[in-house]
């Protein structure tokens, strides 16, 4: 366990570095000039004086050569200093943590209406023996993952927040202002794992060891929760990375649908002005967040199945209980 976890360790090194040089790399290549859309250039719409231009320049060490910004950065990235916003000159961590608890709160919210959603329409479709009733709900995730994100929204403010006025339209506080963002962030999420649960319910329920637990007297809701969910999960378990993943990536498109503060309001922010340190800052965040949680699915995929250690993937070995294992445990 020890040698898989320093491997681990420095895979996500690999990866924070490979974000930090991509996006670097990526930004600078872009035509805009965050000094002068800082000091009010043309692009902003006022001029700017040279001098201006100059002296911010001077400040963010953009008049240096590209490869020494880059040695620059790097080496203040590895002290855990990013720098300051060009636009604001506030340190970038600073930023980053104002609007963190914000949308931590929208994605834990997510995950839960996310999971809660999923399992629920998952169980629904493979417990019920009416063929319609299971084809209709099993065509529903499809048209959630098809659904654009920012169309979700603008069709629950319309329905919630103007013609039923159960909760706010933009900027709401607390918990009655965080439901609709994360309903919106949700519904795609969700789909995603009523989808894959859906799959893994159904395969692992065909398995002999599901005969041998209902042979033995046990009710089909008891074997489905007791035998087939943890191993059915698993797939759905794997793909936890890719899902944070798209809630990062959501929050920017759904923060400002509903006029929220949080991560995704300074991303677009940061991104329209090309501040290139905010950016940078988000961007290693995502990749920390990416990697931690991934390490976690990791460590936890023995809880689901025992058989699957540090050195053994899923895809190593069968997911399912035997049935001799079954027959133990009933």
């Amino acid at each position: 366990m020890g040698r898989y976890l320093a491997a681990r360790a420095a895979q996500a090194v690999w990866v924070l570095w490979a974000a930090f040089t991509v996006s670097f790399v990526v930004l600078y290549l872009l035509p805009a000039d965050p000094v002068s859309i800082a000091a009010g250039g043309a692009e902003s719409g006022s001029p700017a004086s040279p001098a201006a231009i100059a002296e911010l320049q001077a400040r963010y060490g953009l008049d240096q050569p590209l490869w020494q910004q880059y040695w620059t950065a790097l080496g203040r990235a590895l002290r855990g200093d990013l720098g300051h916003s060009i636009g604001t000159g506030q340190p970038v961590t600073e930023a980053i943590g104002e609007a963190l608890p914000a949308t931590l709160g929208l994605a834990a919210l997510t995950l839960l209406f996310a999971v809660l959603g999923g399992v629920g329409l998952a169980f629904a479709a493979t417990a019920t023996r009416r063929p319609w009733l299971r084809n209709t709900l099993t065509a529903l995730p499809s048209i959630g993952v098809a659904v654009p994100t920012f169309c979700t929204g603008l069709v629950l403010l319309q329905v919630f927040s103007f013609q039923l006025r159960l909760a706010p339209a933009f900027g709401g506080h607390g918990l009655g202002g965080a439901v609709l963002p994360a309903l919106t962030l949700a519904l795609p999420i969700g789909a995603v794992i009523a989808q894959v649960l859906t799959a893994g319910l159904e395969s692992t329920w065909r398995q002999p060891f599901v005969d041998v637990a209902l042979a033995k007297g046990g009710s089909r809701w008891w074997v489905r929760r007791r035998h087939v969910l943890r191993p059915a999960s698993v797939p759905a378990f794997t793909i936890a990375g890719v899902l944070v993943g798209n809630i990062l990536a959501g929050a920017v498109v759904v923060e400002s649908v509903f006029a929220r503060p949080g991560v995704g309001r300074l991303t677009q922010t940061a991104v329209l002005d090309q501040d290139i340190p905010v950016v940078q800052g988000i961007v290693l965040l995502s990749a920390a967040v990416f990697v931690t949680v991934n390490l976690l699915v990791d460590l936890l995929y023995p809880l689901l199945d025992p058989r699957i250690t540090g050195h053994r993937k899923p895809s190593d070995t069968t997911t399912l209980s035997t049935t001799e294992e079954v027959t133990a445990r009933v």
